[in-house]
């Protein structure tokens, strides 16, 4: 059984300064690194398998993120539709509702508050109901006059929107405040709970990760055990062995990770297409939003580090349990 190429090669008599202690632990390193990426090419299809693997795991989580990402940037225009009809008591002067409106408008968290006459109000429910004739048998006008509100962002989600309607019915002259939060909580609660969905995927598919790098780096150990024990025999430490195994676990990891933004890529591709048609069947515009720079280095990372930790922990398991036979 021949040496590992780390052994085999010439040492130094030993470094008698740290940076020549630096530059032999650099070189033991990169001989490790090219070592293992070089046994991996050797065993293209069992790579290949584990890449792929890896990169569906990492994929789902990512892709499910960015369906969060993506259904957050539809409903975020619908933060505007968020509004609050203000009623004047009656009766009410121009002079007092005008008054009444501005006070409103001054506060922070309103963005946009439009005084509506009563005679505009009735004009809206005239077109709007098909009730005209029926209408214009009244006498006077019943309707008083309205402040429609819109919230300011970050004011816009439920429970700020009716802080917002309390506040306002306490003020001089408003009779009645009416504020439909019901579906903003939903929406709200909906959006969570899909966040936390992705993170337990997330979760449940990492673990799935280190499952498939720690099986993939026990069959490797398994395989060269013969030559694992004659490194331990000619003075080889646990750390020295199990280096090359861990910059294993390393590139299949990147690999996978790197595999996984592509599959991404191909994915938003071939729906951009279908969406942009869906939006404007709808009236509307709508781009797909993929992964920024930072979340694709983050993914591929990601993968790297699973890697690095999956292969690092079958190492630390199984190269205790082989000794050099005397």
């Amino acid at each position: 059984m021949s040496l590992p190429e780390e052994l085999r090669a010439s040492r130094p008599a030993g470094p008698r300064t740290l940076g020549g202690a630096l530059a032999t632990w650099l070189e033991r390193h990169a001989q490790s690194l090219v070592g293992s990426l070089g046994r991996l090419a050797r065993q293209p299809f069992a790579t290949a398998l584990t890449v792929v693997v890896i990169a569906i795991a990492l994929a789902l989580p990512a892709a499910l993120w960015l369906v969060v990402r993506n259904a957050g940037t539809v409903t975020a225009g619908l933060g505007e539709t968020v509004q609050l009809s203000v009623y004047l008591r009656l009766p009410v002067t121009a002079e007092q509702a005008k008054k009444a409106a501005a006070a409103i408008q001054a506060r922070v968290e309103v963005e946009q508050a439009v005084l509506v006459s009563p005679d505009e109000g009735l004009a809206e429910f005239r077109a709007l109901s098909g009730l005209g004739e029926a209408l214009s048998a009244l006498s006077d006008n019943p309707l008083p006059w309205v402040v429609k509100v819109r919230p300011a962002s970050p004011y816009d989600s439920a429970v700020a929107v009716e802080d917002l309607a309390a506040t306002l019915r306490d003020m001089d002259p408003v009779e009645l405040v009416e504020a439909d939060t019901a579906w903003v909580r939903r929406l709200h609660a909906i959006l969570d709970a899909l966040r936390s969905l992705v993170l337990l995927v997330a979760v449940a598919l990492a673990a799935g990760v280190l499952a498939i790098i720690g099986n993939t780096i026990r069959l490797e150990i398994d395989g060269r055990r013969a030559e694992i024990e004659v490194t331990k025999l000619v003075g080889g430490s646990n750390a020295f062995v199990r280096r090359p195994f861990l910059y294993s676990g390393l590139w299949q990891g990147l690999a996978g990770g790197l595999l996984a933004v592509g599959m991404i890529l191909v994915a938003l591709a071939v729906l951009d297409g279908p969406v942009g048609r869906l939006a404007a069947a709808y009236g509307g515009s709508f781009a797909l939003i993929g992964l920024a720079p930072r979340e694709s280095l983050a993914v591929i990372g990601g993968g790297g580090a699973l890697g690095l930790v999956g292969a690092w922990l079958a190492c630390s398991y199984h190269l205790r349990r082989i000794e050099p036979r005397a």
